[in-house]
């Protein structure tokens, strides 16, 4: 049998497609990346916020009509979304045959021997041990610590498709690392929804990094998210001061810049405290990047409190930030706050809060004018054939004239001119 997977989401879900893909693959399935190929398409999902599931229901439902003329061919919604909700897109009848959760992959080959049917059963151990994933990318690779949160910030439905946090085996994380750095991939990202939190045996985050770095020399880049503030250490911002493989850059999620909307998000920090986290990183590697994720219309978001969050965008300068307008979601404390605010507003503040952050990051990249900087090369540029793209140490897209030759390498370049989400190079 022949399948054929799409990804939607994190960084989380394009690895756990990797996990899945091993699973399938060793009881004797075979992936395959033409659709028209497969017998069964399974479609890998997040349910951080309601547009990406309505995008996968959108795919399903374009894709449904396979069915009239190969009647035999299945769905299968995985991840978040089928943990969440699967059980009732089955019952809808909207195309999708199998839903199966964040903890039942290895469930998955008996199950498609079965003609319908969900797996959604939380197992708390379950973190696929002795798994080997298979990368799918070229040059970057994505190295799952960990599984599940256990935050529990008021917006987020994370820790109810995924579960409490349970950290993988060294030994699991040290192979996975060693394998895709044996097919040549230079970029490596530790994954997890608090990477700051893992622990396995008598191993921290910290003392996980270092011991890396040490088992694998071989290793060209190593990175790291997500951090959750509240947890960044001391000893974290050592190790990012140390460098070595580690690279200059940090995702660190503020959310907001206003206390009272932190309470009530459940984020367990003041912006002071936040602050003082950004000054320490800063204080250890002078060249570090902090990009950071932005919510804006948080439920009774006042005026006042959305200034505090644009003050601290302007006193931190963020090198990038995603910025959202807040999703409600089903299931989470903050969906039953009764102080909504509406769409429009939300918008509205939305816009204010990205155009004040591609002044910034202008500003941010255009600093790096006149700079040599490492860029892996990792594909043509969007707009050109004669140019190459590629991420410099500090995440930042770099790109420069070159050719197919230069893809996969590292090369040093000068920065010349600087976009609002690129440098140019030569």
């Amino acid at each position: 049998m022949k399948y054929y997977i799409e990804t939607y989401g994190c960084q989380m879900n394009v690895a756990d497609t990797e996990l899945i893909i091993c699973i399938l693959n060793d009881a004797g399935y075979k992936y395959v990346q033409d659709i028209d190929a497969a017998d069964i398409l399974l479609f890998n999902t997040c349910s951080v916020r309601e547009h990406a599931e309505q995008r996968v229901l959108g795919r399903i439902s374009n894709e449904r009509h396979r069915k009239k003329s190969k009647p035999e061919l299945k769905i299968v919604l995985l991840g978040c979304m089928a943990q969440r909700i699967g059980e009732r897109l089955i019952r809808e009848d909207l195309g999708i045959d199998y839903a199966v959760g964040v903890d039942q992959y290895k469930a998955l080959p008996r199950l498609l021997e079965q003609n319908q049917g969900c797996l959604l059963d939380f197992d708390t151990n379950e973190n696929y041990q002795h798994l080997l994933p298979v990368h799918q990318g070229e040059h970057c690779a994505f190295v799952t610590i960990m599984r599940g949160c256990n935050n529990y910030c008021s917006y987020c439905i994370v820790p109810y498709v995924r579960g409490r946090e349970r950290s993988r085996p060294y030994e699991d994380i040290l192979q996975d690392l060693q394998s895709a750095v044996k097919r040549n991939m230079k970029d490596v990202t530790l994954l997890g929804q608090n990477v700051n939190s893992y622990h396995w045996k008598d191993l921290s985050f910290p003392a996980l990094l270092k011991r890396l770095q040490e088992d694998v020399p071989e290793l060209y880049r190593l990175r790291f998210v997500t951090s959750h503030p509240k947890d960044l250490s001391d000893d974290l911002v050592q190790v990012m001061g140390d460098g070595g493989k580690l690279c200059e850059h940090i995702h660190l999620p503020m959310q907001s810049g206003s206390n009272a909307s932190l309470i009530r998000m459940n984020r367990s920090y003041t912006y002071e405290q936040y602050l003082n986290r950004v000054k320490a990183l800063r204080a250890a590697s002078k060249d570090i990047a902090i990009t950071t994720d932005l919510i804006a219309g948080f439920p009774g978001e006042t005026q006042e409190h959305f200034e505090a969050t644009l003050s601290a965008m302007r006193e931190i300068e963020f090198d990038y930030a995603f910025c959202f307008k807040y999703s409600e979601r089903e299931g989470t404390a903050a969906a039953k706050y009764q102080d909504q605010l509406p769409e429009e507003l939300r918008l509205s503040r939305l816009q204010t809060m990205i155009e004040l952050q591609r002044e910034i990051t202008l500003n941010k990249f255009r600093a790096q004018i006149g700079k040599e900087v490492e860029v892996y090369v990792e594909s043509f540029s969007k707009k050109s054939m004669r140019q190459v793209s590629g991420k410099t140490r500090d995440f930042k897209i770099a790109v420069l004239d070159g050719d197919r030759s230069q893809i996969g390498t590292l090369v040093r370049a000068k920065v010349i001119a600087a976009t609002a989400g690129t440098l140019i190079c030569e």
